[in-house]
């Protein structure tokens, strides 16, 4: 499905792209499984028909988002991250981007954290392989700090940390507030690299004794 819309034209992408957002911020409201294809269409300001000439049906839809939005956390990143030296730096680097990328697209943020698993299998098993790939890129910068000095299950404990604290402001953050995406990233950044700088020197600390 996905190398079929890749032969699609601009202008069908972009109305994709205008249905796909309308039922992104329905499916936040009224959860996937309550939001019919009549409230996407109203929402949409498109007929049932129009719809269903770019998706055959809601699961289309969701799948549409949820890949779409990992592509774009996924896109780049493994490229961005080698030009920077010091894993410090680049876990920094990680959670403004993780950050500004969720905050531009809070509704398909949401879609993909709380609706994702919905999806039949043939669809969420693309979905969970682009999770891992993603999940996977972040282990490896915090394996390098580590300095490989920490078992596998520690290393999935802080990555799954790293990840809940990014991903949690989502309950609450409103990025029209007097805290900018900018702001938000330094007091995660602040709070998450202090704290794993200490608990890299607890763990070294340790391992001498």
């Amino acid at each position: 499905m996905e190398k079929e819309w890749l032969r699609l034209s601009n202008k069908e992408l972009d109305k994709m792209q205008k249905i796909a957002k309308a039922a992104a911020k329905l499916f936040n409201e009224k959860g996937y499984l309550e939001t019919s294809m009549d409230d996407i269409s109203n929402a949409a300001h498109l007929s049932k028909g129009g719809i269903y000439h770019y998706f055959s049906s809601k699961d289309e839809i969701l799948f549409f988002i949820s890949t779409n939005f990992m592509d774009l956390l996924l896109g780049g990143l493994e490229d961005e991250l080698k030009r920077i030296e010091d894993c410090f730096s680049k876990i920094k680097y990680f959670i403004s981007r993780h950050i500004k990328f969720y905050s531009q697209h809070l509704s398909e943020a949401k879609t993909v954290i709380h609706e994702a698993h919905l999806l039949p299998s043939k669809y969420f098993s693309v979905i969970a392989e682009k999770e891992r790939q993603y999940h996977q890129i972040v282990s490896e910068v915090l394996f390098d700090f580590f300095e490989g000095k920490i078992e596998k299950d520690h290393l999935k404990a802080v990555a799954f940390i790293l990840f809940g604290t990014c991903n949690g402001i989502y309950y609450w953050y409103n990025p029209k507030g007097s805290i900018t995406p900018e702001n938000l990233s330094e007091i995660i950044s602040d709070i998450l690299c202090v704290g794993l700088t200490g608990y890299k020197q607890q763990k070294e600390e340790t391992t001498v004794s």
